[in-house]
């Protein structure tokens, strides 16, 4: 009856910790569009959304309220069942990248005996589980794409898959030299080894350990996302709207908003795996002079911090870099990013077996 009762809340305290993380990543996705409008205005000396609500921030309930009132069109030479399994798809990988990521310290009592943990599962795998997951996003835009039974869409079906292929390798390499010097594929590590903000005589946090990695992953990043300057599968001089031309209302909605919470995860995991997670300077000094609860709080307003940074750099990038021609994006692919990632993988096996002798 006891272990009935601890797995019970157990599974309550799981529930929860899902439910905010949800509610969380939506609610921070829904507001980055108004934030790109914003970046978009300012970059452009422009007022942006100003109109619905004070400074335009009911601007986000209003397009989800438009693309809820819009009439449902499925073409009638669609395959209809993949024509609406494509964006669920989006969507559904989108959000289940967040499982695995340590989102704060863990919540403790004054004993220091750990209360709630805050990531939903701690696997020893979790890059892998992330690479999984983000090489099936890819395809909810091939199967809208194929779907549609429009040439434009499937055009930008294939250029989202050998995007996606071909930037996957240069970032799995790129984390292969993190992952032989931290020994560990697990995030939960990799972010308790960043402690604080300086260790011994150097710095604690990856990027400094590996900054090429870094270079890499962010630009590798950005062609996951299909953000510019590597949007070419919605390239809309040469296929109109892309993978999503012929989708409407909520479907449409779907795809647009998985773009947002993709944003958030990545830069959430970039923040994770090079920027110390929940981890800042001085940390330890902190959580001896505050409560355990506020300490957490503190933690967490840090990863979203670094999140918030990482979400600005991205769209400033968008409304700064036109974007590249197919064979440009190819080359940087397929000629720099993924020798570099070799070659620092290389040096870095080099100096960790130079370390050992």
């Amino acid at each position: 009856m006891f272990a009935l009762a601890i797995t019970f809340s157990l599974i309550l305290e799981k529930v929860i910790l899902i439910s905010v993380i949800l509610g969380g990543s939506l609610g921070i996705a829904m507001y980055s569009t108004w934030a790109e409008r914003k970046v978009a205005a300012i970059m452009q000396d422009r007022r942006g959304p100003n109109r619905a609500g004070p400074f335009g921030l009911f601007q986000p309930l209003a397009d989800g309220l438009k693309l809820f009132m819009k009439e449902e069109i499925i073409p009638a030479f669609s395959s209809k069942f993949l024509f609406i399994l494509g964006p669920s798809l989006a969507m559904l990988t989108a959000l289940m990248t967040s499982a695995v990521i340590p989102w704060g310290p863990d919540i403790k009592d004054q004993a220091g005996n750990i209360l709630i943990n805050l990531q939903v599962a701690d696997i020893n795998i979790g890059i892998l589980f992330v690479f999984g997951v983000v090489s099936l996003g890819v395809y909810g835009i091939m199967l809208g794409a194929w779907a549609s039974n429009n040439k434009y869409s499937l055009l930008s079906g294939l250029r989202a898959a050998s995007q996606a292929i071909s930037y996957e390798l240069a970032m799995g390499i790129s984390l292969i030299a993190l992952v032989m010097m931290t020994g560990s594929l697990s995030l939960k590590e990799i972010v308790e080894q960043q402690h604080g903000f300086w260790d011994g005589n150097y710095f604690s946090w990856n990027v400094f350990k590996q900054p090429l990695a870094f270079i890499i992953f962010l630009v590798c990043s950005f062609a996951e996302l299909n953000r510019a300057p590597f949007d070419l599968s919605e390239c809309e001089s040469e296929l109109i709207g892309g993978y999503h031309t012929e989708f409407s209302s909520m479907k449409l909605g779907f795809y647009l908003f998985a773009e947002y919470i993709n944003m958030f995860i990545t830069s959430i995991i970039l923040s994770t795996l090079f920027f110390g997670g929940y981890n800042f300077p001085f940390m330890d000094q902190v959580q001896a002079a505050v409560p355990p609860l506020l300490f957490t709080i503190i933690g967490i307003a840090v990863l979203l911090g670094k999140a918030v940074m990482f979400i600005l750099f991205i769209m400033f990038v968008r409304w700064t870099i036109p974007r590249f021609r197919y064979d440009q994006l190819m080359n940087l692919g397929w000629k720099s990013l993924i020798p570099l990632a070799l070659i620092n993988m290389l040096v870095t096996g080099a100096v960790i077996l130079g370390f050992q002798f």
